[in-house]
């Protein structure tokens, strides 16, 4: 098939690549011309594992090309992808000026019909706005043919987009008992479903609910379970034994039950505020996303407060970790941003690694932070090492090379990746989250 997917960020690069991976024709079309450049070069603007080498394969084999030329794009396609940003707005509201130019756009300058699919995290209601507004555009151009809107959300993981587009738990679709629309979107995902991945056709409102629906949910259990954490702490136990005891119950599940310093990234935060302002739009609460969104707040701000508490008065602090999670690059609602302008603010020196965070990190903070070639190196001399990102390279850094590095001996663990007694055996004061100092067995 021959598709335009416009908006080359996170999400409409791995769509278009993947894609073409799949080997459907696809367009790939941004306003910024430097991003288009580079990318016609084969190289990625973000970093996720294996994106790059998909773009390579897909340019040279001729099913992927890049423009800044939405008009001459349309020309031959049989669907349009809307892949734009939808940060949020006042009020946390999602910020749609960017989907609803695209509709505009693509009814501006389509001379046939084709199909538009929203693939932007949108609230309810949003495919309809945008049938409106390419239905009135095509009225004063004299059109007779219609332009479709369907739904089509991902429900991609960073760090995983590549397998998670190639081999998704499900594709959602809200069509609105369009019988094209459906043949189209049969077709498109064929090279999918056919090793029986499911492709779940709704109506177009329930598509648009379902990835609120879902972030919001696994950010509840994140949050749920950050929650017993400083219960845990004031009387004993080990959260790890709590979410194990608990995930074994077939009813629940042990994924998205770890504890930490709670959830970042572009998506839970967002989806979660975005969905508490729609419900307050139409007159209702969601107080159990209320509270979900203040446990995330106070969890990632009594960590932060603890290390305050142990670090002697202008010390030096080592961040391991600044992406909001390992297998990315992306900073989005990562604990580090909060983090480093409070030492900095505090007169802290900071020294940091990341392995594919640090140039972004040193975009947004151009001068304060010593960027580490390596973890022991970010450790040397520091009173304090504090684990923000489970990169696995932290997992197997020796700890006694740690204590011989650091002039302190605290180690704050954000994501409980560490056994405390392996800790404790390398002289390091250990601080994780949900383990009561009494029980690190």
């Amino acid at each position: 098939m021959r598709l335009a997917v416009v908006g080359t960020g996170y999400v409409g690069l791995v769509t278009a690549t993947c894609f073409a991976e799949l080997g459907h024709s696809v367009t790939g079309i941004d306003i910024d011309e430097k991003k288009i450049a580079m990318l016609k070069e084969g190289k990625s603007p973000i970093y996720e594992p294996g994106l790059e080498e998909l773009i390579q394969k897909g340019l040279k084999s001729g099913f992927l090309r890049f423009t800044t030329d939405l008009p001459s794009s349309l020309a031959d396609i049989d669907m349009v992808f809307s892949a734009v940003a939808t940060p949020p707005g006042e009020g946390a509201k999602a910020d749609l000026r960017a989907v609803f130019s695209v509709a505009e756009s693509v009814a501006e300058h389509a001379e046939r019909e084709i199909l538009f699919v929203n693939k932007s995290t949108v609230p309810v209601g949003t495919g309809r706005i945008c049938e409106e507004k390419i239905t009135e555009v095509l009225k004063k151009r004299g059109k007779t043919f219609a332009i479709p809107v369907i739904s089509n959300p991902e429900f991609l993981r960073e760090g995983m987009a590549v397998p998670d587009t190639l081999m998704p738990d499900r594709i959602v679709v809200g069509v609105n008992g369009n019988e094209k629309a459906k043949t189209l979107m049969e077709e498109l995902y064929r090279p999918i479903t056919r090793v029986g991945k499911p492709l779940l056709f709704m109506d177009r409102e329930s598509a648009e609910i379902v990835k609120y629906a879902s972030n919001s949910y696994l950010a509840t259990r994140i949050s749920f379970i950050n929650m017993l954490t400083e219960f845990i702490e004031k009387n004993g136990g080990n959260i790890r034994h709590v979410a194990e005891g608990m995930g074994l119950d077939h009813r629940i599940g042990p994924k998205f039950l770890h504890a930490g310093i709670g959830y970042g990234g572009s998506c839970f935060p967002k989806d979660v505020k975005a969905f508490l302002a729609t419900a307050k739009e139409k007159g209702l609460s969601f107080p159990i996303l209320e509270a979900t969104d203040a446990v995330n707040r106070h969890q990632r701000e009594r960590f932060f407060a603890q290390i305050l508490v142990a670090l002697p008065s202008r010390g030096t602090v080592c961040l391991w970790g600044l992406s909001f999670k390992p297998r990315t690059d992306d900073m989005r609602e990562a604990p580090s941003l909060d983090l480093i302008p409070l030492l900095l603010k505090e007169g802290f020196t900071v020294a940091a690694h990341d392995p594919a965070a640090m140039e972004n990190t040193r975009m947004l903070f151009p001068s304060g932070i010593r960027f580490a070639t390596s973890p022991l190196d970010a450790a040397k001399d520091a009173d304090a090492v504090v684990l923000l990102t489970e990169w696995d390279i932290f997992r197997g850094v020796d700890l006694n090379d740690v204590k011989s590095a650091m002039r302190g001996k605290d180690l704050f663990d954000g994501r409980n990746i560490y056994e405390p007694k392996d800790v404790e055996a390398a002289g390091l004061v250990y601080h994780g989250i949900g383990i009561h100092s009494s029980s690190h067995s």
